[in-house]
């Protein structure tokens, strides 16, 4: 059996539940970091150095950082299914996975710590602004590319949607004013109905 350590309201750990569901693999989750602690001491700190959520334990082996985690069961439980063994069908995943990582995340984050996470007279509604606009335009993005299909990649259901999907779930449930985005809310509805993405995709957000 799997053990995931992470908070379920750790975006990352959201992924990592949500994979595990899908290639059928049964797992223990148990609660570290933020108001639970548990990852500056030694023995998690053997686990990930960072320090961080989620790590994966599947026997003997050990895993950090969330889209690894989600590479490694998609590559061992879920080849043929959400792991795609020709490169060039599984780079249209990675990039998408990547994109969440590098511009979703950084973008969204300050303005969800901001509403979420920080006491109101301590928000700064200019960073919430800023995360705002920033994300509105990534989002348009994302809008423009389901327009043309079903899923993120390969006209299936897959890694990317898996990765992407917690940061789209995050955005739909924070209390700002959006732009519709129907494209994305049509595959948010599909995706987020999956048995396997319920307990990963928590409501409200927190």
């Amino acid at each position: 059996m799997l053990t995931i350590w992470g908070r379920i309201s750790s975006i990352n750990v959201q992924k990592a539940v949500w994979a595990a569901g899908e290639v059928g693999q049964t797992f223990e989750r148990i609660d570290v970091g933020g108001a639970f602690g548990g990852t500056s001491g030694p023995t998690y700190r053997a686990k990930n150095p960072n320090g961080l959520v989620p790590v994966l334990e599947d026997g003997e082996i050990c895993i950090w950082e969330s889209n690894s985690i989600v590479r490694y069961l998609a590559a061992r439980y879920g080849a043929g299914w959400i792991w795609e063994e020709d490169p060039a069908l599984r780079a249209e995943s990675d990039r998408w996975m990547d994109w969440m990582i590098a511009e979703l995340q950084p973008a969204l984050n300050p303005g969800f710590r901001m509403l979420l996470r920080t006491p109101p007279e301590q928000r700064d509604p200019a960073v919430v602004e800023n995360a705002i606009a920033r994300t509105e335009a990534l989002m348009a993005i994302l809008d423009a590319h389901l327009a043309q299909r079903s899923y993120l990649a390969n006209e299936r259901f897959g890694m990317a949607d898996i990765t992407v999907a917690p940061g789209a779930h995050r955005w739909l449930n924070l209390p700002v004013q959006r732009t519709k985005r129907p494209h994305v809310e049509r595959w948010y509805e599909m995706v987020s109905a999956r048995p396997a993405a319920k307990p990963a995709l928590p409501v409200p957000i927190s």
